[in-house]
């Protein structure tokens, strides 16, 4: 006789994806769901990871002790293609967290209409607190951890917070010594010596302003008129400040993990990367005032880029901004609560899952090229990159325009719909 399955009830959160990030993505989801359309019974497929990784992992730090970090990997679906998602070290890592992102890069990938799937791991630690060597064991460990469920067919990670191309040497090595043959296309945003990829690094960064320059086309305006803040002047947040500069954008502002600096005739960023260098930190720049990460939010200003962390623009400080348009250069920044108040504000969101999706399609040109064994040059890659952003703009666009959407939502519609239909044509196994 069948007995029912013990399933979780509609709007209920398995106890172990009970994270607020996780939370917010599924809000967004749901959120999405009247105008998407799709069969219910899809969209219950698509609320929760095909398969989530939980290991423990031991590593011999230097002083001779053992320490044992927690570390996840979680694949939220496969029927697009093989996953991919970015791996990080940070104290704040769970299970949730890996989950809510893994989702968006689901989203992300169908979005620019890759042939991936979303994916995203990480490693609960405070990376500050590990030497070079304690890194590189970590990080091996890990990748050995992870080899029952990572290929480059099923699931190929990246860079993400506080890893970069050095960790995906050591992913990469570690993968290719079990297989006894180097496999370039395992990760992604590796050196150019193991067969990464120009402008992998600076990919995302490239995107947002990419995305923001053509956005603000479509508004009637220009960047060569516009003041720009920047906050998190990091991986993506640096690059995209220097870009929004070239294309003769005004930057008032920038901020790191330490606060930030305002100058509203705008900052010399070059002079400021070189004060960054020799005195650790961007605060205290010459000619420019010093602000709080609270403070820069709130700046007056053309186009605010937010590539810092999650949760920046909440309910608590939506109501404060004083920008025209907000663009999420990181992932989930802005809050439900603050996305709903910037809606009745008026002030519109390009949304992380289009502004900062450059790093994800520079990830497929290296997979791509690594693959082959052939590889491209910059301007081709820059080509490329333009040609996907500014499709996956266009169409969101032109849907938000035509069923009266905020750009999120028309994001999400776009995305869900692309993965729902390869679903329902591939059906439910057996």
């Amino acid at each position: 006789m069948a007995t029912e399955p013990a399933t979780t009830r509609r709007g209920e959160l398995p106890p172990e994806l009970d994270d607020p990030l996780f939370r917010q993505a599924i809000g967004q989801f749901d959120g999405a769901l009247p105008n998407a359309g799709i069969d219910p019974f899809v969209a219950e497929v698509l609320r929760y990871p095909e398969r989530a990784l939980s290991v423990s992992i031991p590593v011999r730090l230097d002083d001779g002790s053992l320490g044992i970090y927690p570390g996840y990997r979680v694949q939220h679906s496969s029927v697009l293609g093989p996953t991919k998602g970015g791996i990080r070290y940070d104290k704040a890592v769970t299970l949730g967290e890996c989950a809510a992102l893994a989702m968006w890069m689901t989203w992300k990938c169908a979005l620019l209409r890759l042939p991936y799937g979303g994916a995203k791991g990480g490693v609960r630690c405070n990376p500050r607190n590990l030497s070079l060597g304690e890194r590189e064991r970590l990080t091996r460990r890990f990748t050995a951890e992870l080899l029952p469920i990572i290929g480059p067919q099923r699931d190929i990670p990246a860079p993400d917070m506080a890893t970069d191309e050095q960790t995906m040497a050591w992913m990469m090595d570690t993968y290719s010594m079990q297989v006894g043959h180097a496999v370039p296309e395992i990760v992604t945003g590796k050196p150019l010596s193991v067969g990464g990829s120009i402008l992998r690094p600076e990919a995302t960064g490239i995107g947002v302003v990419m995305v923001v320059e053509e956005a603000v086309r479509r508004l009637g305006t220009s960047l060569e008129s516009s003041s720009c803040v920047v906050q998190g002047y990091g991986k993506v947040g640096a690059v995209a400040a220097h870009e929004l500069a070239v294309r003769g954008a005004r930057v008032v502002g920038v901020s790191d993990i330490a606060g930030g600096v305002h100058d509203e005739r705008g900052l010399d960023l070059k002079a400021l990367d070189q004060w960054r260098d020799e005195h650790e930190g961007i605060a205290g720049f010459p000619g420019s005032q010093d602000v709080s990460n609270a403070e820069l939010l709130e700046l007056p200003c053309d186009v605010l880029v937010l590539a810092a962390t999650e949760n920046q623009v909440t309910g608590a400080n939506a109501a404060n901004l004083q920008t025209k348009l907000v663009a999420e250069g990181a992932n989930g920044p802005t809050s439900l609560e603050g996305d709903e108040i910037l809606g009745e504000r008026g002030i519109p969101v390009l949304p992380d899952i289009l502004t900062n999706a450059g790093g994800v399609a520079v990830s497929y040109f290296e997979w791509v090229q690594d693959i082959q064994r052939l590889f491209w040059g910059p301007d081709e890659i820059r080509s490329r990159l333009a040609d996907l952003m500014g499709d996956a703009l266009s169409r969101v666009w032109d849907l938000s325009q035509s069923e009266g959407l905020p750009f999120r939502r028309a994001a999400l519609v776009t995305s869900i719909r692309e993965v729902a239909e390869a679903l329902e044509a591939r059906g439910i196994h057996p």
